[in-house]
């Protein structure tokens, strides 16, 4: 008879960058860049060929999402009008490239909190939505960087990254295939995001998550039990980025902007809520989990209008901030990563047998659900 193999999570790790910039610091950013570009413009503009910009302010950037700040890992040319982008020395071949640098920092604190060695680690699973490159894959180079002798291959969900992650981590462990995979999302998001766009530039903040998922015969004393994973995807251009190797135009040109993170908001909102409140209703009772008993709710931080709705929709409630926890206030949208800062954060307090809910949802449409228990 075949042994039977029950993934768990043993541990996660987070990298925060020090750098961090707040509302009132962007706000002042984006507002000098809009002036100069109206004053630059204003024979255009009045003769009606250039559409004038509009300012922001903190008020607008918090009612639009509840993000007050978000961590970055290049601040300075960011906030400068005449850049507003991440800028960092290139690195050369022989330097561990940033991505991976972040994420071999989360990953080491997920080892060291389950008190493992990297060469009890069988897989390295790099899932995120902004990669560095396409190729050596960056699970790889984290791979190499922390000395673990199995495997490692890159994959992108965009937001739904990690959760994507943890079910096909959980499979190589139910399968025998691996004892302990460690999931990696490094999300560098500043440089995809167009911090010249009044309507998306607050969104994103930079992070690196990484979640320890092991056979349950070799996890620490507490751990959590992964009692189900289910994953969705359905197809919508409602959130898009096209850079790529075959359309390498500068993103920051003009005409040039779909290049960088693009969404329809309001429809992204109407769309992605009621599917994923569904899908969490339905893979419970798959699960026989009450949804309304669930201990806390770790959702994709991407919008606190979003996340107060499904909420509701699951617990039958409003959810108070023990419930469903935020991360989104202080770190802003960090795509994969967010859900998993949130689980990392606040989730020390839960008790032995408390069922919780990391969930993730975003482009593609794609969306995860990882049902855990406490154990320990």
């Amino acid at each position: 008879m075949q042994p039977t193999h029950h993934p768990v999570i043993s541990s996660t790790g987070l990298f925060t960058p020090q750098e961090s910039i707040s509302n009132a610091e962007l706000v002042e950013s984006f507002n000098a860049y809009v002036a100069k570009f109206n004053a630059d413009n204003a024979d255009a503009i009045a003769a009606g060929e250039v559409e004038s910009l509009s300012a922001s302010s903190v008020e607008f950037i918090e009612k639009a999402s509840g993000i007050k700040a978000r961590h970055v890992m290049s601040k300075a040319p960011i906030l400068d009008i005449d850049t507003m982008a991440p800028r960092w020395p290139e690195r050369s071949n022989d330097e561990i490239s940033v991505l991976a640098e972040i994420g071999v920092i989360a990953a080491k604190e997920a080892l060291e909190r389950a008190g493992r060695d990297a060469k009890d680690v069988d897989a390295v699973l790099c899932a995120a939505s902004n990669m560095e490159r396409a190729y050596p894959a960056m699970a790889i180079e984290i791979q190499q960087a922390l000395g673990i002798d199995g495997f490692g291959f890159d994959m992108n969900v965009a937001c739904s990254s990690a959760t994507f992650g943890i079910q096909t981590a959980a499979d190589y462990v139910r399968s025998g295939n691996a004892r302990s995979v460690l999931v990696v999302s490094p999300e560098i998001t500043s440089g995809h995001l167009n911090w010249r766009d009044r309507d998306s530039h607050f969104i994103f903040g930079d992070v690196a998550t990484a979640v320890l998922v092991e056979d349950s015969s070799i996890a620490p004393a507490q751990h959590w039990d992964i009692l189900g994973t289910k994953l969705k995807t359905v197809f919508s251009n409602n959130i898009r980025n096209n850079f790529g190797f075959l359309n390498r135009a500068h993103p920051e040109t003009a005409g040039n902007a779909d290049k960088l993170f693009v969404q329809e908001g309001r429809k992204v909102f109407k769309e992605v809520v009621p599917m994923v409140a569904q899908m969490i209703v339905d893979e419970a009772e798959r699960l026989e989990i009450d949804p309304t008993g669930l201990r806390r709710m770790w959702l994709h931080q991407a919008n606190t209008g979003m996340n107060r709705l499904i909420a509701h929709r699951v617990l039958g409630h409003e959810a108070n901030e023990d419930e469903s926890p935020t991360v989104l206030d202080s770190y802003g949208n960090t795509s994969s990563a967010g859900s998993i800062i949130a689980f990392h954060l606040h989730g020390a307090d839960l008790k032995d047998g408390d069922t919780g809910l990391i969930c993730s949802f975003g482009a593609g449409y794609s969306a995860g659900t990882v049902f855990v228990r406490k154990v320990g």
